[in-house]
């Protein structure tokens, strides 16, 4: 991209309008085109010079982020950045947006707003450069191309498979993604059967943000998806999400696959980080793992999935063109830790041929 990054602002908020004018403007690589308190005035500004990105809130007057956010997807897409309060209730609503083609969350708070958009200014700068980079077509065209997943009655109601693997945990898909991933996971998951391997997640999203995705891939896929809770034992037809603000890690007690959920340092700044989740998959697992790492921002993951590989796992990383973010893929097939690159809409089909293998897995 030649020149400075062309940034929108669109918030009812001024205060948030005024400071990140003022922090984004300071950086030579960003130029703030405008700001607009609601989506029908930005559309009227941004018509005559449009943007390379938009910071969008998702509550405004007129027409909420998401109706506007879906409008702008079949018309002009362009990369989007929410900008969202952290909380609960806010929550569902910004995986609506994320859903609808939003690249990546920034999270502010209701309180200490100045301080907290001018402390977090780096990672914001380093969200909307990412952005900017992002395939947002190609991530709305992967989605579509994803086959319709089962209804939640078909899912709830089919009964539990009496294959090997029903009887045995000693084996576990370890995914991390970042930037983008919440369109990668959908696709991956939606096509898992109901006795799929199990399988354990980091997605880097905020905290309160992780329980309210998992929700929702569970109302989506035909497997069981949940936020980890400390002590979760790692079973066929089950997908663990790490949950935001904690690092996940696996571990292993007799023949059976728990995951550890706890506090601690970020690790490659992020918390939960993909690397930590890795390591521990290679240091337990071994040979009996599968390492899959897709689009996302910076480099989390790729020394840990280089460590899984060395363990004798078999390592998937998602490809260029089908990325939204070709950051952390980039990073792990660089270091020689994927042992196969595929485009998101073979990922799925990688992982249920890999485990039927090895004999030790039979989807049905």
């Amino acid at each position: 991209m030649r020149g400075p990054i062309g940034v929108f602002i669109v918030d009812d908020s001024a205060v948030v309008r005024q400071v990140l004018t003022q922090m984004l403007g300071a950086d030579p690589g960003v130029r703030v085109i405008g700001a607009a308190p609601d989506p029908v005035f930005a559309l009227q500004k941004m018509q005559q010079d449009w943007p390379d990105v938009i910071v969008l809130d998702v509550e405004m007057p007129r027409m909420d982020g998401i109706t506007f956010l879906r409008k702008l997807m079949q018309e002009r897409p362009t990369p989007v950045v929410i900008c969202s309060t952290l909380t609960e209730k806010g929550a569902d609503t910004t995986l609506q947006a994320l859903a609808a083609g939003a690249v990546d969350i920034i999270t502010k708070p209701k309180i200490g707003l100045r301080d907290f958009l001018q402390a977090g200014g780096q990672h914001l700068l380093q969200v909307i450069k990412a952005a900017a980079r992002a395939r947002v077509a190609g991530a709305t065209r992967a989605t579509a191309q994803a086959p319709a997943p089962a209804p939640v009655h078909a899912r709830r109601s089919e009964p539990a498979s009496t294959s090997a693997m029903s009887q045995t945990t000693d084996q576990v898909v370890a995914m991390g993604t970042s930037t983008g991933g919440t369109h990668a996971l959908e696709v991956v998951l939606t096509r898992m059967p109901a006795n799929c391997p199990g399988i354990v997640v980091v997605q880097h999203m905020p905290e309160k943000f992780t329980a309210a995705f998992a929700q929702r891939l569970n109302s989506l896929c035909r497997c069981e998806v949940r936020e980890a809770v400390d002590g979760d034992r790692v079973l066929p037809g089950l997908v663990l999400i790490a949950p935001g603000g904690k690092h996940m890690q696996l571990r292993r007690s007799g023949a059976q696959y728990r995951v550890g959920v706890a506090d601690g340092p970020p690790v490659n700044r992020h918390k939960p980080s993909v690397d930590v989740l890795f390591r521990s998959v290679a240091r337990v697992a071994g040979a009996d793992a599968l390492g899959i790492i897709m689009t996302g921002m910076g480099d989390d993951g790729a020394n840990g999935l280089l460590a899984m590989r060395q363990a004798g796992a078999h390592t998937i990383a998602q490809d260029r063109d089908s990325s939204v973010v070709f950051g952390m893929p980039k990073e792990a097939i660089e270091r020689g830790a994927a042992v196969e690159i595929l485009p998101l809409s073979a990922i799925a089909d990688a992982v249920l041929a890999g485990f039927l293998k090895s004999g030790k897995a039979a989807p049905a």
